[in-house]
């Protein structure tokens, strides 16, 4: 009789794992990865053939099908450009279990995040207009986000829409900032490049007999800071006219002796150096529901450094509201997992400043 009664009692209790258990009953819905295409209009009349289709990829959350009422703020995110291909942190660092694990932690609510190939044959666009490359600030306002809006469960306001990037993909979402902060309320750069010069004479970095005697641009990968340099060009001194790189060289080596256009060089710094930028549309950033950028003091190319302290310093003297961050740590993989800056600061960074509520 006593082994008749547990065996009830045990056959009770599985049954009762067999309801409650999302392991056994059906399965919670998941999160999504969703690849689309887009075709540009705005980069299919660049110079150098670069494709007009463009892929994104889109995080979608776990129940995004299943709440139909619900919305849900964007993080816009630009990869660092030299890795293998825009995707290559869902790819390789597991993003999206990261942020699974961050929503259901309660480091931030339920929101979509898109990511986006940004990528020339030198590299980067820079996020920037350029009558040799392509319009990509274009492409990334007038295409991309109208295109996410219409397709996605968004909150298509500027108070649920954020910007993220790393390296030059964190150039580019300051850049977003300052120009389109009627687009994105909210900016975070992870060690971003470009904000201003450093202690050495930028174009003292180039190899310039490089740039001079390019036969393609295949040539000017030879070097990597050389590749880096003419990539600037293209977006910030494009010059259809002038192939094979179509650019204007604003400096030439004479001997020992560099040799530099003013004009040119003017040109260029106040086009693309972010500090130069600070005047034009320091009332942009004060309008900005939140701005950080952060940095290591471990980059192997002190300039960085020194460009991004002396960057914080200058929004300061325009009173521009925002949060600079040096920290003391590598500037790589360790960016993601449970202990990375993602993980820590840029994902509360978002909590805290989007607008998470269904405005419909």
């Amino acid at each position: 009789m006593r082994t008749f009664k547990n065996y009830k009692t045990t056959v009770f209790a599985l049954i009762l794992v067999f309801l409650v258990s999302p392991s056994v009953a059906t399965a919670s819905p998941k999160s999504q990865l969703i690849v689309r295409e887009l075709r540009s209009a705005a980069i299919a009349q660049n110079k150098i053939g670069i494709d007009p289709h463009r892929h994104l990829l889109v995080y979608l959350p776990a129940d995004y099908d299943e709440s139909s009422p619900q919305r849900y703020p964007v993080i816009y995110f630009l990869p660092n450009p030299f890795e293998d291909n825009y995707r290559f942190d869902f790819d390789h660092r597991d993003a999206q279990y990261l942020f699974d694990r961050a929503v259901a932690a309660g480091v931030i609510k339920k929101f979509i995040l898109v990511t986006v190939d940004m990528k020339t044959p030198l590299g980067t666009s820079w996020n920037a207009n350029s009558s040799v490359t392509g319009n990509w600030e274009d492409f990334v306002i007038q295409e991309l986000v109208p295109y996410v809006d219409a397709n996605f469960k968004t909150i298509p306001n500027r108070d649920s829409r954020g910007i993220a990037g790393i390296f030059i993909g964190g150039y580019g979402a300051i850049r977003f900032g300052m120009r389109h902060p009627d687009v994105f309320g909210s900016v975070y750069a992870m060690h971003p490049v470009g904000t201003g010069t450093g202690v050495s004479v930028s174009m003292a970095l180039p190899k310039w007999d490089i740039l001079t005697n390019a036969k393609s641009m295949d040539d000017v990968k030879k070097d990597g800071r050389t590749q880096i340099f003419a990539s600037m060009f293209q977006a910030f001194l494009p010059n259809p006219d002038q192939p094979p790189l179509f650019i204007d060289l604003l400096a030439h080596q004479k001997g020992d002796q560099l040799l530099i256009d003013a004009k040119l060089m003017d040109r260029f710094r106040n086009n693309f150096y972010l500090e130069t930028m600070i005047p034009q549309y320091a009332d942009n950033l004060k309008s900005l529901r939140g701005f950080k950028f952060d940095w290591t003091r471990l980059d192997g190319n002190y300039d960085h450094i020194w460009a991004n302290q002396n960057f914080t310093r200058k929004l300061n003297e325009f009173a521009v509201p925002h949060e600079a961050e040096e920290y003391d740590g590598p500037f790589d993989d360790s960016n993601w997992g449970v202990d990375g800056r993602f993980y820590a600061e840029v994902l509360p960074f978002f909590q805290k400043h989007l607008v998470f509520a269904n405005l419909n």
